[in-house]
């Protein structure tokens, strides 16, 4: 964890930086403080960055302190996930918990179970910034607990597909015709679908309900029937399944490999390998352009370009916002700085900073804007793709009782190669089980 302290002086932001592990390090950025900043704030907080985000949110602390002179502003570079791991053991007073900090969306049921987040003036900074038809309708809206707005849309999430054109070509797919999942070779396209986050794509094809909540707060799932009871459309989604499993079950590879999956999915994408599409998020962007001959063969399209079964793949309409400590919820001073870095750090002007430095999509800047940024044409195409993927993609189910989904549905894929199930109906049997275990705990 690295602490860098920015303080607005004259012509510039002096920054001090204390680290853990004797890893400090001290910055000078200039800034410009020309305009008025009578009317500035003076309060003190701490702001979350990722170290790949920090740029980007330098420049961000910069432009508030240029208005805000007696205003001090620290970054602490730690990752997103250690900060919610910081919360669960300690508490939100912990010094080391940031005041402004990144959270998924799926997170913000729990948070505000727990009273950690402060409510943010969501709509009003929305009107400053711009570019929502209805805020609500959105991000903004999803963030919204009762009453109030515990976090501010930071970006928008979806998978895409990526395409390695030379393998492609090798295996006589086109690419840029609807691709029936069914019809491909086991290795043509890899995807750990015994990973939830993948395996929803393909079960919102037909809209299974993995779990629901009724609003009496009833649960529902459609794993629990008998095979005989599914629909022909579930049944053969389920029959597709086991197929993908036994190829690669048969074949030896290491898809079914909780931890060796990645790595092999990785390996048999490069160009020259077996594998001619995956998906994978915006964020992948650096990691797809290496194995394609530094993007030159790497094609992105819009998840439904996958089809299964005649039915077109779609993810969820996922993002992350950025939410407030609620420790300074009773300090309006502290509050107003907080969502002046928030406005910064999601200014539409400097979409093309915060993709570069983190792969995050504004859900207020349109494709034709990202357009006319400087962005590379990959990174062009990766926006465009994310953006018509997230169009057509499924609400994302935000109760707190989800979560014991993803271990559930992963487990009882993982299972069929350990029990070997001799067709669709014993591999469903497994999932049937471990559903079943599920909603006896609720």
């Amino acid at each position: 964890m690295k602490k860098f302290k920015y303080l607005a002086m004259a012509m510039l932001v002096s920054v001090v930086s204390t680290g853990c592990g004797g890893d400090d390090e001290k910055k000078v950025i200039l800034v410009d403080q020309t305009k008025d900043s009578s009317n500035g704030i003076d309060a003190s907080i701490t702001v979350q960055a990722e170290k790949t985000w920090m740029p980007h949110y330098e420049a961000a602390v910069a432009r508030v302190l240029a208005e805000n002179p007696e205003a001090e502003i620290e970054l602490i570079e730690i990752g997103s996930f250690d900060v919610f791991d910081l919360i669960d053991s300690t508490d939100i007073l912990n010094e080391d918990v940031p005041d402004v900090f990144a959270i998924p969306l799926d997170r913000v049921y729990g948070m505000a179970q727990n009273e950690v987040l402060a409510a943010i003036d969501a709509p009003i900074l929305a009107e400053k910034i711009g570019g929502w038809d209805d805020f609500d309708a959105g991000l903004g809206g999803a963030f919204k607990i009762d009453d109030s707005y515990l976090a501010f849309p930071l970006n928008i999430e979806s998978l895409i597909v990526y395409a390695n054109k030379a393998n492609a070509l090798a295996n006589g797919i086109d690419i840029y015709k609807t691709i029936e999942f069914s019809d491909l070779g086991y290795e043509d396209m890899l995807s750990v679908v015994h990973d939830a986050w993948f395996g929803i794509a393909f079960a919102n094809s037909i809209e299974l309900n993995l779990l629901d909540m009724k609003p009496d707060g009833t649960f529902t799932t459609d794993l629990t029937k008998n095979f005989s009871e599914l629909t022909p459309i579930q049944q053969e989604f389920f029959r597709s399944l086991f197929n993908y499993w036994k190829n690669h079950y048969d074949a030896a590879t290491d898809l079914w490999d909780k931890v060796a999956a990645w790595g092999y999915v990785d390996a048999a994408f490069v160009t020259g390998g077996p594998t001619s599409i995956r998906l994978d998020g915006p964020w992948a962007a650096v990691a797809m352009a290496e194995k394609t001959n530094g993007g030159a063969e790497l094609a992105i399209l819009p998840i439904d370009t996958i089809t299964l079964n005649g039915n077109p793949l779609k993810h969820w309409k996922s993002g992350w916002g950025l939410a407030i400590n609620a420790r300074i919820e009773e300090d309006p001073a502290k509050m107003a700085l907080a969502e002046e870095v928030i406005m910064e750090v999601v200014n539409p002007d400097y979409a093309q900073s915060l993709f570069e430095a983190s792969g995050k999509i504004l859900e207020n800047v349109t494709i034709e804007e990202y357009e006319l940024t400087g962005l590379s044409d990959i990174n062009k195409n990766i926006i465009d793709a994310t953006i018509e993927s997230y169009k057509n993609a499924a609400t994302r189910p935000l109760f707190t009782e989800w979560g014991q989904v993803w271990g559930t549905w992963q487990n009882a894929l993982l299972s069929w190669s350990a029990t070997q199930p001799q067709n669709v109906e014993e591999a469903y049997a497994e999932v049937q089980a471990s559903f079943k275990a599920m909603m006896a705990n609720f």
